[in-house]
């Protein structure tokens, strides 16, 4: 605002009389455009968590079952040798009564040889038909796998595409930002406004707060999980993580896989969802307090648990 001041004054302009003056840009004005854009960047970022942390475990996935495959087939390989061998020493050295069958004139010898190998080698493959199935069921899981995975992975590269879009997009925030402040790295008030947590409890849920405030100060980056940025389903995925709860990295999965409670039952590190979609997440401190991590350009901070539209309450554990 005091560079928007300075530009006026800078242009020589005198307003006189009852001519009507435009209204400069507020920082509270320039706050609220922000959140208006925000909120419909917000849920694009979460969809790209969403898809890439899914693509993330199905190539885990996938390398586990090649792992798995890799000494199955190795076993079904040696004993099929093995077969093959039982098979020709029955051949050049089997009872007298068969080999005569084999080695004599008789214009079946050749049915009869080929019935004595296919039995040799039926007898042989019972003995791996157990591993045999193993593998075949490995093998179709794995099918299964790489299918989904190519699929996700064409919606990873859709969203991934959209990457420069929206970073473009947090570059005009940026620039909203200096037109307010001067300044791109904007701190609009103090990251702490008290004691944090307000409220400690020393079980898995006051101990998920504590480390939800040791992060405060923490740059906001979008798609990041840690350990020195984050964005709002990344700082509560690493709160509970820390105490040995695992939350998926998308506000979605973490509202569908925890506890539902009511606002007269929260408890510090339940989760505070805001707006209709779910799309932003916070981590209660107790005292209607939270921390969350707001967005691009702003850092781990307090804040009123009523900083938005609340969607609900959830508890995990």
């Amino acid at each position: 605002m005091r560079g928007l001041i300075c530009a006026v004054a800078a242009s020589g302009l005198v307003l006189t009389g009852p001519a009507v003056a435009h209204a400069e840009p507020t920082p509270s004005s320039i706050e609220k455009q922000i959140d208006t854009e925000w909120n419909k960047l917000e849920p694009v970022i979460e969809q790209y968590n969403d898809v890439h942390g899914k693509l993330t475990k199905l190539r885990k996935q996938q390398k586990q079952l090649e792992k798995t495959l890799a000494p199955l087939q190795a076993q079904v390989d040696a004993a099929m040798v093995e077969v093959r061998g039982l098979a020709v020493d029955a051949y050049m050295q089997g009872p007298p009564s068969t080999l005569n069958a084999i080695v004599s004139g008789d214009p079946d010898s050749l049915t009869e040889k080929l019935t004595l190998l296919d039995q040799l080698a039926y007898n042989q493959e019972q003995s791996i038909a157990d591993v045999a199935r193993l593998r075949d069921k490995y093998a179709a899981d794995k099918a299964k796998v790489d299918q989904l995975a190519s699929e996700i992975a064409v919606r990873d590269t859709d969203l991934a595409s959209k990457k420069t879009a929206i970073e473009k997009e947090i570059g005009n925030l940026q620039k909203l930002r200096i037109q307010a402040y001067g300044t791109a790295d904007v701190d609009d008030g103090p990251l702490r406004t008290g004691p944090c947590p307000v409220t400690y409890t020393n079980d898995k849920g006051g101990r998920a707060a504590q480390k939800a405030c040791d992060l405060i100060g923490k740059p906001y980056v979008f798609g990041s999980n840690g350990p020195n940025s984050y964005d709002c389903s990344g700082l509560t995925q690493e709160a509970w993580g820390s105490v040995g709860v695992h939350l998926e990295h998308y506000t979605k999965d973490q509202w569908g896989s925890t506890t539902p409670v009511s606002r007269d039952e929260l408890k510090p590190g339940d989760l505070v969802f805001y707006y209709s979609d779910l799309h932003h997440v916070a981590l209660y401190i107790g005292g209607g307090k939270v921390v969350h991590a707001p967005h691009t350009g702003d850092h781990v901070r307090m804040a009123s648990i009523d900083r938005g539209p609340i969607a609900g309450y959830r508890r995990p554990g």
